[in-house]
């Protein structure tokens, strides 16, 4: 009897309440006496109990008071249910996943000047549909798109809470669509799937009227977050051992070329483009990475790496990439900030093969996530890296690879994921790819529009993909002999920029051409600098007035005149000018020393 009372104790809450159930039934039908048995064990934390923060959560609740009521940090979800829903099932089976995770009722504060994380002890969501069914398709299609934007851009307070928002629009008798946001500091994209899996489990029940069935979960977010702040034993200490020798000197900045200054601080307002890589491809790199003993991941880090090479000339190249966070199997069924970001730094230089270079990569990452459990923020603490409002500590550049995601279920619903544009960025540049059931890779490069423009971009994913292709043709070929352009636009540079050919009178001079076209569009732009702009005629009658002014003074044909200008509409106007009077010109540099400007003008007698 006391081996079945300690079973019966340690059984998950769900299953032991439908076992004392049926034993309680029982019993009452055939008049025995009831089994003495012991309570449920109660966990030793309070769930009122304030809890410190994970380390990944300090950093958003420092990110959030240094600009409250940012979105950055907002995780917007949405999706397209078809089927008859029950609305007051979803209902209750979201309020039952929110009792379930302390983590989606946990608010936080501050406790003695420290933040801290405190569940609050019940909360219910309201999910009451909003019907759209009397608008045309096109703007039901519409609102739910403006719907999805507001949602996203709605700020949290992490005060207050709760941190998880559901909204529920009715397009029609069997088509819904849900929008779920929830702030990062409380989840993460594993999250969104484990929410989606015990919704659908709690939904299924409630419309089937039986209790639902889901394992106890052997601990919640907050003591993971005591767990991860009390952990300083070796394991640990080796591992930060690791992290501060791979990155020490490691590059600051990977200093791309871009098509705009990069601003002081950071605005984050990003746009996504579209990359997809044939399955052909992706086979063949798959292939030669079983050849090196490499993942495909590793092989597209490689090529990846080998791009940014080239683009920035730098040897040393530090992407970044994300790891679960969840390298014990109790924490894979939590809603929680588990995330974890590990550097990649690879040495490329001494221009190495390409099969070479995968073996450096294959150190790398193998290490990397050998390595994994120190959290990103404990290790840009331990490295003091240079901070800057301007760019992210240890690398600016991410490359993500997902496995092939199954379609999600929702009680027997059809669930359709609908893409939704932020329109930020949190990097530089974020390739990110996924496995599709066609063999392929499809995906987008996220990248910051206050660096880049979009055909910036579209032209780095093409010289990408050319690198690939070229990396699977010959591995023991040099980086610097891969083709980084592909054909066409290497003919395109070559070729047909360099077709100059044109019908010019031999016997003209430039300042005649100029007067030409003068006469031809007068009034269009011929100049511009940041202040100002002059158009052909314009231009034509300042020149002019200069070329009078230098023959009065005693210029005659092939004086030498010189001209000390800063670069600018004048500049232009005073070099045809000169030229219009019959002189040769001599430029003489602004930034030079006077002394240096004294020796040209008494060598040259200009």
């Amino acid at each position: 009897m006391s081996d079945i009372r300690n079973r019966i104790a340690h059984l998950p809450p769900e299953k032991r309440e439908q076992l004392l159930r049926k034993m309680a039934e029982r019993q009452q039908a055939s008049g025995a006496p009831a089994l003495d048995l012991p309570p449920a064990p109660r966990p030793a934390r309070a769930a009122s109990e304030p809890s410190p923060l994970s380390f990944a959560q300090q950093r958003l609740w420092f990110l959030d008071r240094m600009e409250p009521g940012t979105t950055l940090f907002n995780l917007p979800a949405a999706f397209r249910l078809r089927g008859p829903l029950e609305v007051p099932a979803l209902g209750r089976a979201f309020n039952a996943l929110v009792e379930r995770h302390e983590s989606l009722r946990t608010c936080f504060m501050e406790q003695d000047g420290q933040p801290v994380q405190v569940a609050e002890p019940s909360l219910t969501l309201a999910l009451a549909p909003e019907d759209l069914t009397g608008l045309p398709l096109e703007q039901r299609e519409e609102q739910t798109r403006k719907r999805m934007a507001e949602e996203a851009r709605r700020p949290f307070d992490l005060t207050r809470g709760p941190l998880l928002r559901t909204r529920l629009l009715r397009l029609s008798p069997e088509e819904h669509v849900l929008l779920l946001t929830m702030h990062h500091i409380v989840s993460d994209g594993w999250s969104i799937e484990v929410l989606i899996r015990e919704v659908g489990v709690f939904y299924e029940a409630f419309v089937a009227g039986t209790a639902p069935v889901l394992p106890a979960l052997p601990l919640q977010y907050a003591d993971f977050a005591r767990q991860q702040q009390g952990r300083e034993g070796e394991a640990l200490r080796r591992q930060l051992d690791y992290w501060k020798a791979r990155l020490s000197g490691a590059p600051q900045v990977l200093e791309l070329p871009t098509d705009w200054p990069r601003p002081a601080v950071q605005t984050f307002q990003g746009a996504e483009l579209r990359v997809e890589l044939p399955a052909a491809l992706v086979e063949q790199l798959k292939a030669l990475g079983r050849r090196s003993g490499a993942t495909l991941y590793m092989v597209l880090l490689a090529a990846f790496q080998t791009v940014l090479h080239r683009y920035s000339g730098q040897d040393e190249v530090c992407v970044g990439t994300p790891s679960a966070g969840r390298s014990q199997a109790e924490l894979e069924g939590l809603i929680g900030f588990f995330l974890n970001t590990l550097v990649l730094r690879t040495d490329l230089s001494g221009d190495p093969t390409f099969l070479g270079l995968l073996g450096r990569v294959r150190e790398a990452a193998t290490g990397a996530f050998d390595n994994q459990d120190v959290p990103f923020e404990k290790l840009v603490e331990e490295l003091q890296p240079r901070r800057s409002l301007s760019y992210t500590p240890l690398f600016q550049v991410m490359l993500i690879l997902q496995k092939p995601q199954g379609r999600p279920q929702l009680g027997g619903l059809a669930l359709e994921a609908i893409k939704s544009t932020a329109g930020r960025s949190m990097f530089d540049l974020t390739l990110s790819l996924v496995e599709v059931e066609r063999g392929g890779l499809v995906g987008h490069v996220e990248y910051s529009t206050d660096l880049f423009e979009e055909a910036t971009i579209a032209r780095l994913t093409q010289h990408l993909r050319t690198v690939l292709e070229a990396a699977v043709a010959r591995p023991e070929a040099s980086l610097a002999s891969l083709p980084l352009m592909p054909e066409a636009e290497q003919r395109q540079m070559l070729l047909d920029f360099n077709r100059t050919h044109a019908d010019v009178p031999l016997d003209a001079c430039f300042h005649q051409l100029f007067e030409g076209q003068a006469d031809r569009a007068p009034d269009a732009v011929a100049v511009r600098d940041a202040s100002s702009s002059f158009s052909y005629r314009a231009l034509d009658a300042r020149s002019n007035r200069l070329a009078h002014h230098l023959v009065a003074s005693g210029v005659q044909p092939d004086s030498l005149v010189a001209l000390l200008a800063p670069r600018g509409c004048d500049f232009v106007a005073s070099n045809l000018g000169v030229l219009k009077a019959g002189a040769a010109w001599l430029p003489l540099d602004p930034l030079h020393p006077p002394q240096r400007l004294a020796q040209i003008l008494s060598l040259s007698r200009a």
